[in-house]
């Protein structure tokens, strides 16, 4: 056990003890305390070797710490030269990737420019071509409109015909067979 453990227990006893009666003093087994006693000076002087060691090896130790400083601030100091050198080359590569980059802009907008030119040129003539497929088209429409303007004519007139009670195979009359009160004419 150590010293710290041992005085806790011997205070544990004495505070454990029963008290006497209309005493401060206190009833306490002699064995038990004695044993702690004997158990703290047993105790106490390897834990003074343990100190005396700690502080013989405490200039030792503050010497190691001096050194790991010492290459701590060294190691920082390289990194710090390190990261400045990038930072150098990272501006440089910056400055040399801005130079380039404008003349490239230049030529991706001179190549989009031409670019959109084509595909105009491309496109009007499609429109071109289209608008006369569709004049032709609407040309063609207008035929068939027109012809079926014509059927729809003779439907109609057919239409009338029978309505009328006229037989349309029969040979054609003349006004006058049309019309029984109006006068012939010569012919």
């Amino acid at each position: 056990m150590n010293v710290k453990d041992l005085f806790a227990q011997l205070r544990a006893v004495v505070e454990g003890a029963r008290s006497m009666p209309m005493s401060a003093s206190a009833v306490i087994n002699r064995a038990e305390v004695l044993e702690l006693i004997g158990q703290l000076e047993g105790a106490v002087p390897s834990a003074f070797a343990d100190q005396d060691k700690v502080y013989a090896e405490r200039d030792d130790v503050i010497a190691k710490a001096h050194e790991q400083a010492a290459e701590i601030v060294t190691a920082a100091e390289r990194e710090r030269e390190r990261l400045v050198s990038e930072t150098d080359v990272f501006k440089l590569a910056k400055h040399e990737a801005d130079r380039e980059r404008e003349p490239a802009a230049d030529e991706a907008e001179a190549l989009r420019r031409e670019t959109d030119d084509y595909v105009d040129t491309r496109l009007a003539t499609f429109e071109i071509t289209l608008t006369k497929t569709l004049d032709a088209v609407t040309r063609g429409r207008a035929r068939l409109q027109g012809r079926t303007h014509f059927d729809a004519l003779g439907a109609d007139v057919d239409r009338l015909d029978a309505a009328a009670g006229v037989d349309a195979a029969a040979p054609l009359t003349t006004p006058a067979e049309l019309r029984p009160d109006a006068p012939e004419q010569a012919g």
